[in-house]
């Protein structure tokens, strides 16, 4: 009796143990994904700026440095890489004065090299993509060209305001001898060709680029940062005065004359 037991208790011993019911998995979060070995900004992006020192056709020449700064963040891969503040060195390459008779002020500038906040330099050369709203001044966007505004109107009025008082004079004249609609035709005549030589003598209106004007500069190559030169911690904070300057001015006409009622 007692070996029957034993031997039922050793094969109960040598099955095998019960499974335990099984759970399941619970899934694990998903990693992070690591930052990019390179941040990339894409050619042809827009980048606006803020006008440092002014540009005029009246005082520029080829090779004067231009000085502008950013005024929005660019980001690439979500991050900031290009931050507000970041400093923009261009160059005049060609400037033509306005004719006398007709034409217009013209200024070429290139963008040269950007330099970010820490110190992180990139060179290249882009062109200027869009010109202040306020601005008085024309892009020519085929070939980043600014022109000066025409001043077909102020020449009228020149020539007008020269006939009109030539009449007045001239009215007076001819009525003191006599021959008032004549001294008055006469008088307008010399008036207007007095206005026409002073419109022929000026020049037409400088291209006037002036310090807080907005400039919109196009990328013509992509720029890649590697993750230590987008890190700003240490960098300098941004300046508070990016928009300080008055701005797009209005063009004026470059004469050198004092005008006054003709004649005197």
């Amino acid at each position: 009796m007692a070996g029957a037991l034993f031997c039922s208790l050793a094969l109960v011993c040598a099955q095998d143990p019960p499974k335990q019911p099984e759970t399941p998995e619970t899934p694990s979060a998903a990693a992070p994904a690591p930052p990019p070995d390179q941040f990339t900004v894409s050619s042809g992006t827009r980048i606006p700026l803020n006008l440092i020192n002014s540009i005029s056709t009246k005082n520029a020449a080829e090779g004067d440095r231009v000085y502008l700064e950013t005024v929005y963040p660019i980001l690439a891969s979500g991050k900031i890489v290009i931050p507000p503040g970041s400093y923009v060195a261009g160059t005049v390459t060609q400037v033509k004065r306005p004719g006398r008779v007709h034409g217009r002020g013209e200024l070429y500038i290139r963008f040269d090299s950007l330099t970010l906040p820490n110190g992180v330099t990139r060179e290249f050369k882009a062109r200027i993509g869009g010109l202040d709203g306020r601005s008085n001044e024309e892009l020519d966007k085929t070939e980043g060209k600014i022109k000066s505004e025409g001043n077909k109107a102020g020449d009228l009025k020149t020539v007008a305001e020269g006939a009109g008082v030539g009449a007045t004079v001239g009215s007076i004249a001819g009525a003191a001898a006599g021959h008032a609609g004549m001294g008055a035709g006469i008088g307008a005549a010399a008036g207007a060709t007095a206005g026409l030589i002073g419109v022929l003598m000026s020049r037409g209106p400088d291209a006037i680029l002036a310090k807080g004007t907005t400039i919109e500069m196009i990328l013509d190559r992509q720029l890649q940062f590697a993750p230590k030169e987008v890190d700003f911690t240490g960098a300098p904070p941004v300046r508070g005065n990016l928009n300080e300057g008055p701005g797009p001015l209005p063009s004026k006409k470059n004469d050198g004359l004092t005008h006054r009622p003709w004649p005197l």
